[in-house]
């Protein structure tokens, strides 16, 4: 038997329904904010990652899924979703064409080669939004609140964010010497990884696992101790901002992310899940002011943030939050035998082209067991169509709840239908 590849998962049933209604929740949401749709490949050109993402990131060195296409040229499955939408900015001239701030949001699949976990694959799917232009504090609390309100409108409790502020680029210079100096003395003592890392960006020692306990990790010096004055006032106007939005939020100087392309505002936010332990980050991101231009494109700020998918339907396990809603179908079409299958057909195809949700029996099943049938997919209404019906063109109509039964001719069976279902299903 052929099995799916390691560190990928099928998605089916239960999970199917929970994962699209969240996919509804994110549409929706994205539409309130006027943040613009973006698709991008899912392989780019791999110099993409490394000028982007970063050279001395575990993403880049360890993780990605890198490979050579039939033209001899060097490719890469997206590991995330930035360096992409960077790429689509710069490449069709949005800058150019669009009115900033250019707000834009995607969502797709991934890929890390990594050791599979739980709520961890080598194939996952994220969320995120970049927004181009705008050097605006405002913007940065703006994106935090996204993912915030998600996690509301979901259900999660405890929600928290964890902000930081990188600096802009001389700030960062100034606190890299520093972590040079204070790092160089131990450094023998630090893994492999850290060793290299020291040399080509010391920052991210702070992200080591292994060496993350050492007494010289815990005294390390902090970001915040290096902002010039530019970069603390952007910092403080991000923390009004979040309170201007009634968004709890705690300064956290360990935060520095994961990827090289970050400048200004990092931040993290978690929720209070009791079993999660101490993981219950579940979205980051922040300001990357130098991305755009790193890729080739103009001097323009930029900031973004993703969550993902696996992280956020764990946590809604783990806080047993059932999305399955189970609204179930509008209209179930009963044919009494194979004689009426093709006006059921016809009238199935005439209700669906008018807004119902409608299914219709394709197993030929008695009419008890169609009863049966309608109750599970949770039918608000039967038509049962015998040769009575087909002849006289007046449908007998059930409805599944009351039990209550209509006889309505097929001229006004859409009118019938307007009149007794609820316009969140006929849309």
């Amino acid at each position: 038997m052929i099995q799916k590849p390691k560190g990928t998962y099928d998605v089916y049933g239960k999970k199917s329904k929970q994962i699209k209604y969240i996919e509804k929740i994110l549409n929706s949401l994205m539409e309130k904010y006027n943040y613009e749709y973006m698709r991008t490949p899912l392989f780019e050109n791999s110099e993409l990652f490394h000028r982007g993402v970063g050279e001395t990131t575990d993403i880049v060195t360890k993780e990605t899924y890198d490979f050579l296409d039939r033209g001899n040229r060097n490719m890469t499955l997206r590991p995330e979703g930035t360096a992409g939408i960077c790429r689509s900015f710069v490449e069709n001239k949005m800058y150019g064409t669009y009115t900033m701030p250019v707000k834009t949001w995607y969502y797709g699949p991934m890929y890390r080669y990594e050791r599979p976990q739980s709520g961890r694959y080598r194939e996952f799917y994220q969320f995120g939004c970049e927004v181009f232009g705008s050097d605006n504090a405002s913007i940065d609390a703006e994106l935090i609140s996204i993912p915030v309100n998600i996690y509301k409108l979901l259900g999660l409790k405890g929600i928290k964010v964890n902000i930081n502020s990188l600096g802009d680029r001389d700030s960062r210079e100034k606190y890299r010497e520093a972590l040079i100096k204070h790092f160089e003395p131990h450094i023998h003592e630090f893994c492999e990884d850290c060793q290299e890392r020291f040399k080509k960006n010391p920052l991210r020692i702070l992200d080591c696992k292994i060496d993350c306990d050492k007494e010289i990790m815990k005294t390390a010096p902090t970001t915040i101790e290096y902002l010039n004055d530019t970069s603390k006032k952007h910092f403080d106007k991000v923390k009004e901002s979040l309170e201007a939005l009634d968004i709890d939020y705690v300064v956290n100087p360990k935060i520095v992310r994961g990827l090289d392309y970050y400048t200004h505002t990092v931040f993290e936010v978690e929720a209070d899940i009791e079993k999660f332990g101490s993981q219950k980050v579940l979205c980051g991101g922040g300001r990357y002011n130098g991305l755009v231009e790193a890729i080739g494109g103009p001097k323009i700020s930029g900031v973004g943030f993703a969550l993902g998918l696996e992280r956020l339907l764990n946590a809604l396990e783990a806080e047993e939050i059932d999305l399955d809603e189970n609204n179930g179908i509008d209209i179930y079409v009963a044919p009494m035998s194979e004689k009426e299958e093709s006006y059921s057909l016809g009238l199935t195809q005439s209700l669906r082209l008018s807004g119902f949700n409608v299914e219709m029996d394709y197993m030929n099943r008695k009419l008890q067991n169609n009863f049966k049938q309608a109750d599970k997919l949770n039918a608000k209404f039967i038509i049962i169509l015998g040769e009575d019906e087909v002849n006289t063109n007046i449908l007998t109509i059930k409805n599944n709840k009351t039990k209550e039964e209509f006889k309505v001719s097929t001229d006004d069976v859409i009118e019938f239908f307007d009149n007794n279902i609820e316009e969140e299903h006929h849309e």
